[in-house]
Formats: structure tokens, C-alpha cells, sequence
């Protein structure tokens, strides 16, 4: 009979990979809490109508990509493909926006239906931060040097450069959609399929095509800042002086778009020259337009969303995974025939009690002296301890090091929390 395998593109996190997760994962959360960001878990199902009604049922995402299904009751739902959706549901229908200002964030999976390659999968998992109620370009500013500060803390701050742009207003956007569907439609035949698709449905996202043909033709294209309106273009003069006060750098990129009306003014994206062509690595910009879209009152709102697994990638192919992330263990406590194990145990525990934040794994099973040093060793841990029969007639346990040439030593067990606090300290 054939083993059951993992779904294409939705792929395991074996435990010797989960540590790396982790140290992205908690140093996200330390730094948005920093900044007085709360987190909201919203559920990974939702029904589709809200992804139509927020992505566009023009869009390749609703069209080809969602896992979309009928419940037992005939309901249409849908795996989330993206949070920022669910987020303004939930806050939404939790009065959270009531008259107040919110900064919410969030991470989990997401569902999309594409070619799976390296750092794009079927289920893949992003942190999203979100902020709702604050019109000004400082919050554009604070989400940017927010960033700018997670990367840092993970080693990355010489590999991500930002990008910006504002899309301006709806009215501004009309008005330059029809001018570049016009200047266009004069080379239909010449763009990209893609392309030729999008310029009746979303033309917008021509710009920032990749096909070398498209890019030449956009060369002498309309160009939306000639378009802006004044309010727009006065947000983004406030959002650069801010950021340039801040000490952000920067690159205006006038393709970067978003092909849908509830977006406006700022977007940015965080892209890396070290991932090919998946090099953007965090996206996001104002929507100011999507809580009246989902029936709610008009509301400020800017967000980005970030995916773990290219963070992940990146840090990987830089080798910036830092040591802590590759341990399992600090100690390893060993037992050495039947009448240790249960002082062992006992042992184990009040070094978990003592060393706040170690971890101190326990022998189980039995075995011989070298097959649990053996086990000590590919535990990753520095330090063993090793109680057997001589030991307990002393209330002593040995200590080795396993990280090192240094021979093994005797230590009282009332002192072995002391030496091994100093010791790991080291």
C-alpha cells in the first residue's frame, strides 16, 4: 500500500526547523510589541463572499488560486488566502473600530493555489500588521521604521532595501487608467498574455510586469505621478521628510502599484537582492477605501503582510541563522542503572526550576553508559549530567562538557544549578 504524502506545496516543519521559526516568529512579536501592536487571531476558514467582495472577483487570486468549497449546509467558504480580509471582518464585527484607533496584528497560515517553487508554497504563513483609524503619513513612517527595526534584530538589516510610491487617489487613478489603457491598447498584440488579459480588467499591474517586451513598451508610457492629487502628493512629500528624519533609506518606484481601488496614497515593499526572483520579502500600503467596501464606515487604514517562509530562505541562504536557533538542548541529564532514574528525574526537575529558560532534557528509556552519552551528544546539548550508582552514595552527579575537550568533573548536587548558571553563561 502506498504512503500517504503531504498535499503539493503544503509542506511539513520538521522539528529541526522549528527552532528557526521560532526565533522569527518571537522576535516579530517582541519588536510589535514595542509599538503597541495587539494580536487577533481571526480563523483560517471564512466565507468566500468576503474575498470577492475585498479582492475583486476580477483578480487572479478569486479567479484561479482560492480553496474555495460548499459545507454540508451549501455555504460557499474559503481558505483565507490573505489576512488583512478577515482582520477588518473580525474588527469589524467586534465593534473594535468604533470611534477609536487600533493596531492589531496577526500570523497563520494562507491558502492560494499556485505552482509551488522555492519560497512560494499552497500553504504558506504570514505575519500581518495592521492599523485602522489614523490618517497622517507618520503611521506610514512608524509601520516603515518598525520594519526597518525587525530586520535589524534578525541580522537582516544590510539585506532588505525599501521601495515606495503613492498610488494616489481613486480619482487620480481613473483618470490614469484610461490613459494608459489607451497608450497601450495601441500594442496589444505586442504585451505579454498576462498583460493582454489585464488591460481590460485590471491594467494597473501591467507596471509591474516582468516581461522584457511589456517593460520596453512601458518605457514611454503615461506615469501615475503625473496624475496625483495634491492631497496625495502632499502625504508622500510628508511620508519621505519623515522617513529621511528617521534615517530610512529609500527608492521611489514608480511601477510599484496595487491593481485594486480600496488601495491609495503610500505602498511600499521590502525587496532583497539574495532570494532571485523572489525577492520581495514584506508588502503592504494604505487602504483607506476597504472598511466601507466591507460595510463598514469609511476608515483609515494601512497594513503589511510579511511571509515566514522567505524570511526564513533568506536568512538560510545568507547564513545568518543564529546559534540559538540550532540548539535543542543545554543539559542532558543521564541515569545510570534502574536506581537512578527516578533521582534523575527528580534531578532534571529541579534544574528547570533553577535555570529559568534552559532547556534540560531527561534520559528515558535505559541503555548503557555510551549509547546515553551517545544520545547526549545529538541532543545538542553542552552540558551532560550524569548520575549513577557512585553518585548517588555521594549526592554528587558528574558533569560533562560535550561541547569541549574539558574531562569530567564531580559536582554536589546542591551546587549543580550554580555551576551550570555560570557555565552556560559563558
Amino acid at each position: 500500500m502506498a504512503k500517504i504524502q503531504a498535499i503539493r506545496g503544503m509542506n511539513d516543519i520538521l522539528p529541526e526547523q522549528t527552532p528557526l521559526w521560532q526565533f522569527v516568529e518571537s522576535t516579530a512579536r517582541r519588536v510589535l510589541r514595542q509599538y503597541g501592536y495587539q494580536e487577533i487571531r481571526m480563523p483560517v476558514v471564512e466565507q468566500t463572499d468576503l474575498f470577492k467582495r475585498s479582492i475583486g472577483e476580477v483578480t487572479d487570486i478569486v479567479e484561479k488560486e482560492m480553496y474555495t468549497f460548499e459545507d454540508r449546509n451549501g455555504d460557499s467558504l474559503t481558505l483565507r488566502p490573505e489576512g488583512t480580509a478577515g482582520c477588518v471582518r473580525a474588527a469589524e464585527e467586534h465593534g473594535l473600530l468604533f470611534n477609536q484607533t487600533r493596531r492589531l496584528w496577526y500570523t497563520g497560515p494562507m491558502f492560494r493555489h499556485e505552482r509551488p517553487q522555492k519560497g512560494r508554497y499552497r500553504q504558506f504563513h504570514q505575519i500581518g500588521v495592521e492599523c485602522f483609524g489614523i490618517q497622517g503619513p507618520d503611521i506610514d513612517a512608524e509601520l516603515l521604521i518598525l520594519t526597518a527595526r525587525l530586520w535589524q534584530e534578525l541580522g537582516l538589516g544590510t539585506h532588505a532595501r525599501l521601495e515606495i510610491n503613492s498610488i494616489g487617489s481613486s480619482a487620480a487613478r481613473k483618470e490614469f487608467r484610461g490613459a494608459l489603457v489607451d497608450y497601450l491598447g495601441q500594442y496589444k498584440a505586442q504585451l505579454d498574455e498576462d498583460s493582454q488579459r489585464r488591460l481590460d480588467t485590471n491594467p494597473l499591474r501591467i507596471l509591474d510586469s516582468k516581461d522584457p517586451g511589456t517593460r520596453k513598451l512601458l518605457t514611454d508610457a503615461p506615469r501615475l505621478e503625473d496624475y496625483l492629487d495634491a492631497e496625495s502628493r502632499e502625504h508622500f512629500d510628508q511620508l519621505k521628510k519623515l522617513l529621511d528624519v528617521a534615517g530610512i533609506a529609500y527608492t521611489v518606484n514608480p511601477a510599484l502599484v496595487r491593481g485594486l481601488d480600496y488601495y491609495g496614497k503610500t505602498v511600499f515593499e521590502w525587496v532583497t537582492d539574495s532570494l532571485g526572483a523572489q525577492g520581495t520579502i514584506c508588502a503592504g500600503g494604505r487602504y483607506d477605501g476597504l472598511v466601507e467596501q466591507l460595510g463598514g464606515k469609511p476608515t483609515s487604514a494601512v497594513g503589511f503582510a510579511m511571509g515566514l517562509e522567505r524570511l526564513i530562505l533568506l536568512l538560510d541562504t545568507l547564513g545568518l541563522v543564529p546559534e540559538e536557533a540550532n540548539s535543542n538542548a543545554d543539559v542532558y541529564v543521564t541515569a545510570m542503572g534502574e536506581a537512578a532514574v527516578a533521582p534523575a528525574l527528580a534531578l532534571a526537575e529541579n534544574l528547570r526550576d533553577e535555570l529559568e529558560g534552559r532547556v534540560v532534557i531527561s534520559h528515558c528509556g535505559g541503555g548503557s553508559f555510551k549509547s546515553q552519552m551517545k544520545k547526549a551528544g545529538r541532543s545538542g546539548a553542552r552540558y551532560a549530567v550524569i548520575l549513577g550508582e557512585n553518585e548517588l552514595e555521594n549526592t554528587t552527579a558528574g558533569l560533562k562538557p560535550l561541547r569541549s575537550d574539558e574531562g569530567q568533573s564531580s559536582v554536589a548536587q546542591s551546587d549543580l544549578a550554580a555551576v551550570l548558571a555560570k557555565a552556560l553563561a559563558n
